[in-house]
């Protein structure tokens, strides 16, 4: 039973919305059992009455909500009534719009019928009209109204011809498409006969009139190889006309140098002119797209006429020979027949207008060809059209024949720079007054020409392989003429420099010999080694500056060339040969700044420091009265003034005045650290302290107008100096260091510091030891 009991707790435990039924109660016997079924009820009554309570609570909301409803029927019932009205409308619309969409179908279905059998008529009674016009026309020898009837019966859709056979009038339709047939072709030979007979009798009018035919007969690759024939003809008839005027013209006429380049230029402005010409009437009767196929036929002329002119070109000017002569003249393994470069420059300059000239043309034939076919269509251009432009211009003959000859024009070109940057090194002059000597602007006008004729050439490998052979000759032979003239040093003033001086210059003569040049430079006089050494300095710098200038100017050309249309990677080229440029002009100035060393080295240090260590001969260590006399007879800053402006005058007027500016720097410094060493082997008193500071001051505002650098930071150390010597007290640089110095930075340590104390004799050690810096 007990058990019984608990099952029906457990089921009844399963829903919380039941009570325990009244069978389950009575059936329970144990106390223990009816105790939980009562507890398990007083639960469910609690929950029952928080129940009723909640909804007693909401009984004011609930009646509401039940009278907004109640206000809302009548608006309902309306609303239906409206749905309904509307949902018929809808239908009878729905049904409206599919009846006339089904007449409009059968309206469409029966104009594309009708437009059909109009269709229809209308090419019966044009092959009608075809046949009886195009009779009339070849007996009246009207060819382009025949050929126009022609056109139309070619334009006629043949699966309505195909249905108007099956009809009634099948046998007539027949007789029609026979005649046409037979006209066709009829009119096809006599056209190709009168165009023949045209092209042989060179009338142009007659030409253009069976030519504009060809197209309405669906010839268009005939017509156009046939009028190409004829403007071919045309054009080789007067090319050799000029070459045969070129050759044998007078050679003192004022083009004659130039007299292959022009009869190119000749032939090159005919076609163009020829495609100008033509090309409307191509556009008009071929429609765009076949522009391409009349240049292909002038091309192959071009290239024959070229290549004769060309090849006249090598012959009468030794073209071949003269490369021979100087490759083998290039190889120094070789002696033999060397050849002056003057010989070689009207060839050069030829090779370049004949290679520019070429260019232009084949960008022109380029521009004209891509603008017929987006005439037609500018999306319509595909790759393959643009390969076929592409494969057309660079597999030319034409294209290959300048190839070759800029590719012997390197070379010669090459050995004109060099041979010509030797002969003006070898004649090298030097004019008193002048800051440098003749070579530098001779060899640069030399380099300019050369690059600038490789320029005009239009051609950029010719341009990049140029300046990196001028790049080579500027950074390797002729920097290296300037380094050994730089090598002979100085002429020295004190017994170690002139002993120093001999044994290079021995070693330059050696090197001389060797080459077999040599150079009396080593053993003339003092006076015109020392000019040489300083016009050498200048040429140095000046060469430098024309390396930078030479640059600018390039890339300023170079993006003229490139607006004329280039790829990026000929762009990417010429950048990296220009950027070699700079690294060479880089080196010239590390050339200078080693010249301006030795200089400073040999002509500057042993003059300038026994006037600094004479700074030891003055005593510091001095009195009132001594002060008064320093100061009015000056013991030593001015007479080194003097002598400083004295060893600088010849420098001055010798150097430019970026060299000299720099060599004045070299010597500050060199100042300031002699002066500083000098000081620390000195002693003070308060008043010769003072006397030092005065002497820095005046030393540093001469300086100051000597040179255009700033000279104040390299003798920071010795003003600080002179700041430390001028303490009345020990005990008071502590005013003027750590977190009192202000804006002041300083350049001396605390061991520095002290050891500039120390010289002071009134200063005790012990006050400077006790010193916390």
């Amino acid at each position: 039973m007990a058990d019984d009991g608990t099952l029906s707790l457990k089921r009844s435990d399963s829903s919380s919305m039941s009570s325990v039924s009244m069978d389950t109660i009575s059936a329970l016997t144990e106390l223990e059992d009816l105790e939980k079924v009562y507890q398990q009820l007083c639960q469910q009554e609690k929950e029952v009455d928080a129940e009723l309570e909640r909804l007693v609570g909401q009984e004011g909301s609930i009646r509401t909500k039940m009278l907004a409803l109640q206000r809302m029927g009548p608006n309902l019932q309306l609303i239906e009534g409206d749905a309904t009205q509307l949902s018929g409308m809808i239908t009878f619309t729905c049904s409206l719009a599919e009846n006339v969409s089904r007449k409009v179908r059968q309206l469409d279905l029966a104009k594309t019928r009708l437009y059909n059998v109009i269709q229809r008529a209308d090419d019966i009674l044009d092959l009608k009209f075809c046949t009886d016009g195009v009779q009339t026309a070849l007996h009246n020898e009207d060819y382009e109204q025949a050929a126009a009837h022609i056109h139309r019966y070619l334009s006629l859709d043949q699966s309505v011809i195909e249905l108007s056979r099956q009809g009634e009038e099948s046998s007539a339709v027949d007789a029609s498409l026979l005649m046409l047939q037979e006209a066709e072709q009829k009119l096809k030979v006599i056209v190709a006969e009168k165009l023949d007979e045209a092209v042989a009798a060179v009338d142009l009018a007659q030409v253009e009139r069976f030519f504009k035919i060809f197209p309405l007969l669906g010839l268009h690759q005939q017509g156009l190889a046939r009028f190409g024939q004829y403007l071919c003809s045309q054009l080789a008839s007067k090319a050799e006309e000029n070459l045969v005027l070129a050759t044998g013209g007078d050679l003192n006429e004022k083009r004659a140098l130039l007299v292959f380049a022009d009869t190119l230029t000749l032939l090159l402005e005919g076609i163009a002119r020829i495609i100008e010409t033509h090309q409307p009437i191509v556009e008009t009767y071929y429609g765009p797209g076949h522009l391409y196929t009349l240049i292909n036929h002038l091309e192959q002329e071009c290239d024959r006429q070229a290549q004769k002119i060309v090849d006249k070109f090598i012959q009468q000017r030794g073209y071949h020979n003269k490369f021979q002569i100087v490759q083998s003249s290039m190889m120094k393994s070789m002696p033999g027949e060397r050849m002056e470069p003057r010989e070689l420059d009207p060839v050069l300059t030829e090779v370049t207008l004949m290679n520019a000239r070429a260019e232009l043309y084949l960008r022109f034939l380029r521009r004209r060809m891509m603008a017929d076919f987006e005439v037609g269509d500018a999306q319509s251009i595909t790759q393959e059209h643009q390969q076929n432009v592409e494969k057309l211009l660079k597999h030319c003959q034409l294209s290959r024949t300048m190839q070759e000859l800029i590719g012997y024009y390197i070379p010669m070109e090459e050995y004109f720079m060099r041979e010509s940057v030797n002969k003006a090194v070898t004649m090298d002059t030097y004019e008193k007054g002048q800051l440098t000597s003749s070579m530098v602007d001779d060899c640069f006008y030399i380099v300019k020409k050369c690059i600038s004729r490789a320029l005009s050439s239009s051609s950029i490998d010719c341009l990049c392989a140029m300046i990196n052979h001028a790049n080579s000759v500027l950074e390797s032979d002729f920097r290296e003429v300037l380094y050994n003239k730089l090598r002979q040093g100085f002429p020295a003033t004190t017994l170690q420099d002139i002993q120093r001086g001999v044994s290079s210059a021995v070693s330059l003569m050696q090197s001389s010999l060797q080459q077999g040049k040599f150079n009396t430079l080593g053993i003339e006089s003092t006076e015109n080694a020392k000019a040489a050494f300083l016009v050498t300095l200048n040429n140095v710098e000046v060469c430098s500056d024309n390396i930078t200038t030479l640059k600018r100017n390039l890339e300023n050309d170079c993006s003229k060339l490139f607006s004329q249309g280039t790829g990026s990677g000929d762009q990417a080229k010429i950048e990296s040969c220009l950027s070699d440029l700079v690294n060479t002009s880089s080196k010239f100035k590390d050339l200078l700044q080693e010249g301006l060393t030795e200089l400073n080295t040999t002509a500057i240090k042993p003059q300038v420091k026994p006037w600094i260590s004479s700074f030891l001969s003055i005593s510091h260590n001095i009195e009132e009265e001594e002060f008064n006399d320093y100061e009015a007879n000056d013991p030593w800053v001015q007479q080194l003034i003097v002598n400083l402006e004295q060893l600088m005058a010849e420098f001055k007027t010798a150097l430019s005045p970026v060299i000299y500016d720099t060599l004045t720097s070299l010597m500050t410094s060199l100042i300031a650290m002699e002066m500083e060493k000098t000081v620390l082997k000195c002693s003070f008193s308060r008043l010769g302290g003072l006397q030092f500071d005065k002497e820095l001051r005046s030393l540093v505002a001469y300086l100051t107008t000597v040179t255009t650098w700033t000279i104040r930071d390299k003798f920071a150390r010795l003003t600080q100096m002179a700041t430390i010597l001028n303490l009345e007290r020990v005990t008071e640089i502590l005013d003027y260091w750590g977190p009192n110095s202000g804006p002041l930075t300083w350049r001396l340590t605390p061991a520095e510091v002290r050891q500039v104390l120390a010289l002071r004799i009134d200063f005790r050690s012990e006050d400077i030891k006790r010193l916390r810096l």
